[in-house]
């Protein structure tokens, strides 16, 4: 009986796989989060801006990034991108590096398709802050970038905080298409843990448990964010 445990366990090293894959997913995520809100928050400002063409640029960037499938979006850094570089450029990218290619057009990929949303999101929260708020600062002499930047801003990340956890969930999930252009994240290596074992139901039974621990804590401290918010409000 014990005998037939032990055979139902995964062994050490592939534990090993599955851990080195939720730590590059994990990492990862944490990349994609950062330049996704930088990005959003640019997004959001070219949004709310008194200026039509920048309006429509970044109106044309939220609409193309949002309708179209992430995965192709990651083929095409992955695969369509390099094509119109030089050769030489392509076989730089194809070099080793510290960045693996694959690893930088997923987080290309990831972060410019989570920016539409996170910017969507920030944006809202723009719309949230009173506009009497921003004319007393404009009264006060704060320039318009101030008033974004001093006034606007702050409020609005506070108020978009809970639906932007929601986006940050999004993304640690998405990371799991990476596996297509070759990031060995979470779910590449439970396939390899997988085709090595053939144990289908441990491997991927460990890596739905991350995911859930994972995503469990962002909605820990999504609540969390919403009881403070309650009570600052």
């Amino acid at each position: 009986m014990i005998d037939l445990l032990r055979e139902q366990l995964l062994a050490p090293r592939y534990l090993g796989w599955l851990l080195d894959g939720w730590l590059t997913t994990m990492w990862s995520s944490l990349l994609v989060v950062a330049g996704a809100t930088v990005l959003g928050v640019a997004v959001a400002a070219g949004r709310s801006s008194d200026r039509p063409a920048l309006r429509r640029a970044t109106a044309a960037y939220v609409s193309l990034f949002r309708n179209t499938p992430l995965l192709v979006q990651l083929f095409f850094w992955y695969f369509g991108a390099p094509s119109v570089l030089p050769e030489a450029a392509r076989e730089w990218l194809y070099a080793g590096h510290v960045l693996s290619f694959e690893l930088l057009s997923a987080l290309v990929g990831l972060t410019l398709y989570a920016a539409a949303y996170v910017g969507e999101d920030i944006r809202s929260g723009i719309r949230g802050v009173p506009v009497g708020q921003t004319l007393a600062a404009s009264a006060l002499g704060f320039t318009r970038a101030q008033v974004l930047a001093q006034v606007v801003l702050p409020q609005a990340l506070r108020i978009a905080l809970p639906p932007l956890l929601g986006q940050y969930m999004n993304i640690v999930k998405n990371t799991s298409l990476a596996m297509a252009v070759g990031l060995v994240e979470l779910s590449y290596a439970s396939r390899q843990v997988e085709a090595e074992t053939f144990k289908t139901f441990q491997a991927f039974g460990i890596a739905t448990l991350l995911y859930i621990a994972t995503i469990g804590a962002i909605e820990l401290l999504a609540a969390w964010a919403a009881r403070r918010q309650a009570r600052v409000a």
